[in-house]
């Protein structure tokens, strides 16, 4: 009996003594399993190391972006019909060449960015539309004369360039350029302009979202969205990270009451730099296109059509002759991929083939009724818009 009791407490002694190791080295290994009911949660861990803390102001980002940011002035005559006396000599010659004086002018103004040393700015094409005279007010006080190098209605960007002044070189505060690759939601963005006229002003938010396109601004939308306050007047002002270096070029608010309510759109600055490039180098910009007309893929198309999903763009009508019509696209195709990348809609389709260079030979995917087929595209030229007579 007590060879017994000394084996029962030996066992005791030796089952009490690994579970005070286990739940002492492994207390993992006794954790009894959650009930059903029991909502799992991820928490932080207890940092022993002091945080990355933010910066409590954004004053050197400001202070090295805001000399780069203008304030644009343009001013344009109303075109009057003129009246058939002025024609007469007769009466040219009592009452003169202008009789009624000089036109009347409207006036206008809104933001730019200084992109160079040498003068160039990045502005709204929308800012500087119809205008006959562009002056730039720079940050330390000096107004000077600009001409305009070239506009891209299409995405509404235009590119000015300051004449020389008083025959001195000038040497101008250029922006630097970011890097769009590291900008993502929720990164702080600071805005500058000179919204309402009031003069230049910052003002902070945050990338509320990325790549926001169907709003119906552009031809071409990427926008970044942002709730930094835009207003009238921060047109073709500059957006920058907490760094100070340029992401977008600010162009239009959602707004009822023509103020800022919180959602802001720019245009990113790896857009902005091609067309610039382009405006600087012909004058012009360049981009593809192939002569269809394309229709956004509805759930009920897809279930019609006995589509997997809604990707893709529906070729409504090709135009006879165009370079689709020559590349066998037909109306009713579905159009996939573009150079082996995947088109999610028109409107992806429409940048893609834009992006394309006019006369390389690309190659296309479509869907024709239950089969799917490639096909190459000798890329045409796309039309600049046509400008509506005034």
């Amino acid at each position: 009996m007590r060879r017994l009791w000394l084996i029962f407490a030996q066992t005791v002694t030796i089952s009490l003594a690994v579970l005070f190791v286990v739940s002492t080295l492994k207390p993992e290994w006794l954790d009894k399993p959650s009930p059903a009911n029991v909502v799992a949660l991820q928490e932080s861990a207890v940092v022993t190391t002091a945080p990355v803390t933010t910066p409590t102001s954004f004053r050197e980002a400001a202070k090295k972006a805001l000399p780069s940011v203008v304030h644009i002035f343009t001013s344009q005559k109303i075109r009057t019909r003129r009246n058939p006396l002025f024609d007469d000599p007769v009466f040219r010659h009592f009452f003169g060449d202008n009789p009624a004086g000089d036109a009347p002018r409207t006036s206008g103004l809104g933001s730019g960015v200084i992109v160079s040393p040498n003068g160039y700015i990045l502005t709204n094409f929308h800012v500087v539309e119809a205008a006959d005279q562009i002056e730039i007010a720079l940050s330390d006080g000096r107004n000077l004369n600009a001409r305009l190098v070239g506009s891209d209605p299409e995405s509404d960007l235009a590119v000015l360039q300051i004449t020389e002044h008083n025959g001195k070189e000038l040497l101008l505060p250029a922006i630097t350029l970011g890097q769009m690759d590291n900008l993502v939601v929720g990164d702080v963005a600071l805005a500058i302009g000179n919204p309402f006229g009031v003069g230049q002003t910052v003002t902070m938010g945050i990338i509320s979202a990325l790549g926001r396109s169907h709003l119906g601004i552009n031809t071409f939308e990427n926008f970044i969205q942002t709730d930094a306050a835009i207003n009238p007047g921060n047109s073709g002002g500059a957006l920058v990270d907490s760094q100070g270096n340029l992401i977008g070029i600010n162009t239009a608010i959602y707004s009822r009451s023509g103020g800022s309510l919180g959602i802001g759109f720019a245009i990113p600055i790896s857009i902005a730099r091609n067309v610039m490039e382009q405006i600087i180098q012909t004058g012009t910009v360049t981009r593809g296109w192939i002569g269809v007309e394309a229709q956004e893929i509805s759930v009920d198309l897809a279930e019609s059509f006995g589509l997997p999903d809604t990707s893709g763009a529906l070729i409504a009508g090709v135009l006879r002759g165009s370079p689709a019509d020559a590349g066998g696209i037909k109306p009713g195709d579905i159009l996939l991929a573009v150079d082996g990348r995947a088109v999610k809609d028109p409107q992806g389709m429409l940048d893609l083939i834009a992006a394309q260079k006019p006369g390389e030979t690309v190659s296309f995917r479509l869907r024709r009724q239950n089969n799917v087929l490639d096909t190459t595209v000798k890329i045409g030229k796309r039309a600049p818009p046509r400008r509506e007579r005034e």
